[in-house]
C-alpha cells in the first residue's frame, strides 16, 4: 500500500481512470493540491470522487501573476467552508520559488507567510513549494511555528533537510530521485531514516526517468519510484511501502481518516 502525497490529477486528461489504474498497483492514498482560486472546487470535487483520496487549498508561488489582491480572502472564504471536511488535509501548495525568473519575491513572501498565518489559524499542515528558497521557507515555518507537513520535491543539502526534519516536515521524493545524475537527492534518500520520507510523483509533472517524452506521468508510477527508494536504502519494497505511508499519514493526519488508510497511520 502506497501513498502519492502530491499529485495534480485535476491537470491529467482522464484523473479518474489514472487514479484507478494506480489504485491497481497498490496505490490506496494520494493528496490532490490546488495551486490558485480557480481549481479549489474542482480538487475537492476529484478528491471526493476516489476512494483514499484528500486535497489542499494554497496559492502556488508560481501563480503569483495570476493572483488578485483578493486570492487571499479567497482563500480563507474557501477554508471556511471546508474546514470540517474530513477529506482536507492541508494548506497548500504553498511556498517559493527563487528559480523561476521575474516573480516578484516581495509579494510572493507575503502571500507566502500569509499562507503561513491560515495554516496556523485553522490547525492544518502545509505542503510546499521549495525551490532555491530552502533557508527562507524554513525561516517562515519558524516563524510562524509550522510544525507538520511536507516539503514536496526537496533539493536541498542535508544539513537544510535536518533542519526541515526537526521543524517536523517530511520530505518528498519522486521521479527526480530516479535519475542517477541526481546526485543530492539520491545522497539524502540513502543517508537519512525511512521516516523522513514521502513518496510523490507530482503528477504529470517530474516524470521519472523511465518515461518517454509524451508519456503521461501518472500515480501509477510510485510504485516503480518506491523501488528505487528500496534500492538506495537497501530496504524490501515492502518497508518501503509501509514506512512512507506511515510518514504519509503522519504528516497528513486527514490521510488517516480514509478507510482505506485507517490502518497505517
Amino acid at each position: 500500500m502506497l501513498v502519492d502525497t502530491h499529485c495534480h490529477l485535476d491537470f491529467l486528461a482522464q484523473p479518474w481512470a489514472a487514479a484507478e489504474q494506480a489504485r491497481a498497483v497498490g496505490v490506496c492514498g494520494l493528496v490532490i493540491p490546488s495551486v490558485e482560486p480557480s481549481n479549489f472546487a474542482r480538487v475537492r470535487e476529484l478528491a471526493h470522487s476516489m476512494p483514499g483520496a484528500v486535497y489542499a487549498l494554497g496559492l502556488h508561488p508560481c501563480s503569483l501573476e495570476r493572483l488578485g489582491d483578493e486570492a487571499l480572502t479567497v482563500l480563507k472564504t474557501a477554508l471556511l467552508a471546508v474546514r470540517d471536511d474530513p477529506r482536507l488535509a492541508a494548506v497548500g501548495e504553498i511556498g517559493l520559488d527563487f528559480f523561476v525568473p521575474g516573480l516578484d519575491r516581495t509579494r510572493m513572501t507575503h502571500l507566502f507567510h500569509e499562507q503561513l498565518r491560515l495554516a496556523r489559524d485553522f490547525d492544518l499542515p502545509v505542503v510546499l513549494h521549495v525551490r532555491r528558497a530552502q533557508d527562507q521557507v524554513l525561516a517562515g515555518l519558524r516563524r510562524f511555528g509550522i510544525r507538520n507537513g511536507i516539503a514536496h520535491a526537496f533539493n536541498g543539502s542535508l544539513d537544510q533537510a535536518r533542519a526541515y526534519l526537526r521543524q517536523g516536515m517530511r520530505l518528498g521524493l519522486g521521479g527526480a530521485m530516479t535519475f542517477t545524475r541526481a546526485s543530492r537527492i539520491r545522497h539524502l534518500a540513502a543517508e537519512l531514516p525511512l521516516e523522513s520520507f514521502v513518496l510523490e510523483t507530482d503528477s504529470p509533472d517530474i516524470p521519472p526517468a523511465w518515461l518517454q517524452r509524451g508519456q503521461e506521468n501518472t500515480p501509477c508510477e510510485l510504485p516503480a519510484i518506491a523501488d528505487c527508494l528500496a534500492v538506495l536504502k537497501g530496504l524490501a519494497p515492502e518497508e518501503v511501502a509501509q514506512g512512507t505511508t506511515q510518514s504519509a499519514c503522519r504528516a497528513l493526519p486527514a490521510l488517516s481518516a480514509q478507510p482505506s488508510l485507517a490502518a497505517r497511520g
